[in-house]
């Protein structure tokens, strides 16, 4: 499965991204509130970075799994992981889109659905609007070097 059929993946693209924009906010009983599903999520499932695509392979597999997060979230009351850090964000000041270093918080939850264990990661940007989905990972990754399962790169952002 090392190359997706083009018109397969333009399918489930497609079908994800009608299904995730119709989601809007899931309440999370972890942390009592609810949790956005914002195009930042989705650009995420896209793209690694700014103008930085993710193969297809990736993206194929994170639109597959993408129905499960809201259940995930929607269900989940323990939290599996927690990173702060300081990066590089994009916020909008004045109209106009800059780039500034902000306190950023990732959770973390862990399931098994239907055979599938994944993870979803929630993201939360000091001085944002609140807290929103950012990620959806096959909880395990293949080297491809190695061949070994990885369970994550560890760098959330990214991940």
């Amino acid at each position: 499965m090392n190359d997706i059929d083009p018109i397969k993946f333009e399918k489930v693209k497609n079908e994800s991204e009608a299904f995730y924009k119709t989601i809007g906010k899931v309440r999370c009983p972890y942390f009592k509130e609810g949790i956005s599903f914002n195009a930042k999520g989705l650009e995420h499932i896209k793209f690694h970075g700014p103008r930085h695509a993710r193969s297809h392979r990736d993206q194929y597999i994170r639109f597959r799994l993408i129905s499960l997060a809201p259940r995930i979230l929607q269900e989940s009351h323990t939290l599996q992981g927690l990173s702060r850090r300081n990066n590089l964000e994009r916020i909008k000041t004045n109209s106009r889109w800059e780039t500034a270093m902000r306190s950023v918080t990732y959770y973390e939850f862990v399931a098994v659905i239907n055979d599938y264990r994944v993870r979803v990661i929630m993201k939360e940007v000091e001085g944002g609007s609140g807290k929103y989905f950012w990620s959806i990972i096959p909880f395990w990754k293949m080297d491809k070097i190695t061949g070994r399962r990885l369970l994550h790169s560890g760098k959330p952002e990214t991940d």
